[in-house]
């Protein structure tokens, strides 16, 4: 039969993964609710889930600076230096202390995209009596329940199935309005976060994307000869039962990946033809074990750019870096700010930079929100193997042009063993549901409130996404400026003071009216914080002037009188 020599050739996919540019990932075609949340969707909005694998240091990225001699204390054999070439990068100069916090040496990108004001961070993400397991904590993050839920479904997965529509699956999909998948997992696994109570995940993989497009339309069996082969459809008797359920999975899987394979490879191509070539990352620079050298994560962000500016309307993206459980040789021993955490803390920081450069050069970047989580932090103490063991709470992040930017919470009590819970991971989800996917608030209190028991205050919303460039546009306004001079009118001199929330390049001129220069004051890398610098006007004539200031996130120019 025809249709059984495709099931049985189904294996020369292999391990049923999907891959673009030597990149795998899961076809999550999915069943009804998926293809219905996305066909309904009121908006064209991304979510890209980034999931570090292992257990991620939050203290060793972000360092609690106004508490730096305990956190050296704590972790004598690993801590980042305050000194020298590899010392921290001060993330704001203008938080109040308990919010403090420098980034790791390697985290450059995300100081940039935090100025532009495109990260947000969430200190003490965790969840009520954490058990510290890999495996159980991804599983309890994945269900968006607590450490006594067993859930066979996902927080996604439990939205989407109770999203109800007239459309019937598979025969209505995919459609006009609805032509791609919902969602797409890059990686080797299938995570709970996708699943739904009935359903079973599907996944292809292959070589590149011309291999597989050519080998489903060669595959044995893949056409029916009239009359021989009703699909395979098993008894009516065993419908219902584990084995009739995954081979009518299997059989809406033969359909689908016919219907999908072309549509991932127009939208792929056609974002690819429109690259605007951003420069992304491949390797690390500096010191780290040889299989945290390149950048995985590069790839894997660079085919999303393409499927969202290629026309996809694929809503949910996951994907992993992993090497997160860092016991032994966290980082050089010679060297505290290089290793294996550090290279990794430059992937996510370099990759994410240049896709967000590479989303704003395809006028896309307002589209797109992206979110990290991890099963668990890391000990406040490190060990004796220069290297840090399983702990509870951890810091988040976001990035996207329409985060509210900003840290929430304060730097963790270091006199404690675990980094304390100040913001349980279903408030983080609650808000990006509820604020960014714009899903009913009711209806996400009702599913995690009914699934996983008590969730009193789970839901309450962060301030974690802003529509309000405005908004966002005055907090690099606050941490970029330029004062008024004093004094003005001046005669002889006059001091004027800018603050600027990072080292950059500093121009400082005056011009006349009409914009000739006629001083040049500054005109070199300046240091992060604020600065007066004394200008001699004796050589100027008495008028109006204007005195300029340009950095890299700032320009702006105020009038100066000069009288005799």
């Amino acid at each position: 039969m025809k249709r059984r020599d495709f099931i049985k050739n189904m294996s020369i996919l292999g391990a049923s993964q999907f891959v673009l540019n030597s990149v795998p990932f899961k076809l999550l075609a999915g069943e009804k609710a998926l293809l219905e949340m996305a066909a309904n969707c009121p908006n064209d909005r991304v979510l890209i889930i980034l999931q570090l694998h292992g257990g991620n240091d939050g203290l060793n990225m972000l360092i609690p600076t106004f508490d730096y001699d305990l956190y050296q204390n704590r972790r004598p054999n690993i801590a980042i230096s305050d000194t020298g070439n590899r010392k921290f990068i001060t993330l704001d100069g203008t938080l109040a202390n308990e919010k403090q916090v420098g980034l790791h040496p390697d985290m450059v990108g995300v100081k940039q995209l935090y100025d532009e004001g495109k990260v947000a961070m969430v200190q003490g993400v965790s969840y009520e009596n954490h058990n510290q397991s890999h495996f159980r904590g991804r599983d309890i993050l994945f269900m968006g329940g607590g450490a006594n839920d067993y859930l066979n479904s996902g927080w996604i997965g439990r939205y989407l199935q109770q999203d109800v529509a007239p459309k019937v699956y598979p025969e209505d999909f995919p459609n006009a309005d609805m032509q791609d998948p919902l969602a797409l997992e890059f990686g080797n696994e299938v995570s709970l976060i996708f699943h739904q109570g009935e359903n079973i995940p599907t996944s292809i993989s292959i070589i590149d994307p011309q291999q597989f497009f050519d080998l489903v339309d060669t595959l044995p069996g893949f056409e029916d000869v009239d009359g021989l082969d009703p699909r395979g459809i098993p008894p009516a008797g065993i419908a219902n039962s584990p084995y009739g359920k995954e081979l009518n999975w299997i059989l809406n899987l033969e359909q689908k990946t016919d219907e999908y394979d072309d549509r991932l490879l127009q939208v792929y191509n056609a974002g690819k033809a429109m690259d605007p070539n951003v420069a992304y990352p491949n390797t690390y620079p500096y010191n780290a074990p040889e299989r945290f050298r390149n950048n995985t994560l590069s790839g894997q962000l660079q085919i999303i750019a393409n499927l969202i500016h290629g026309g996809s309307k694929t809503k949910v993206y996951m994907i992993r870096l992993g090497g997160f459980d860092t016991h032994a040789q966290q980082v050089e021993n010679f060297d505290a700010s290089m290793g294996s955490h550090a290279a990794l803390l430059y992937h996510i920081s370099s990759a994410m930079k240049s896709f967000q450069d590479d989303l704003k050069a395809r006028s896309i970047d307002d589209r797109v929100l992206t979110i990290t989580t991890s099963e668990f932090g890391r000990r406040v103490h490190s060990n004796g193997s220069y290297g840090t063991d399983h702990g509870t709470g951890a810091p988040l992040l976001l990035f996207g042009k329409h985060v509210q930017p900003g840290v929430n919470g304060v730097n963790p009590d270091l006199n404690d063993d675990n980094v304390a819970m100040q913001y349980d991971y279903r408030q983080v989800y609650s808000t990006v549901m509820k604020e960014w996917m714009c899903v009913d608030p009711a209806v996400v209190d009702g599913i995690n409130g009914t699934l996983q028991g008590d969730y009193a205050g789970k839901g309450t919303i962060l301030p974690l996404i802003n529509n309000n460039v405005v908004s966002i546009s005055q907090f690099v306004k606050d941490r970029f400026k330029l004062n008024n001079c004093y004094p003005n009118p001046a005669s002889h001199s006059t001091t004027i003071s800018f603050y600027i929330n990072a080292q950059t390049d500093v121009q400082l001129k005056i011009t006349d009216l009409n914009g000739k220069e006629v001083k040049m004051i500054l005109n070199k890398v300046m240091p992060m914080g604020e600065h007066k610098i004394s200008v001699d006007l004796r050589d100027l004539l008495p008028g109006t002037y204007i005195y300029h200031i340009k950095t890299t996130l700032m320009s702006d120019s105020n009038k100066l009188m000069i009288v005799r």
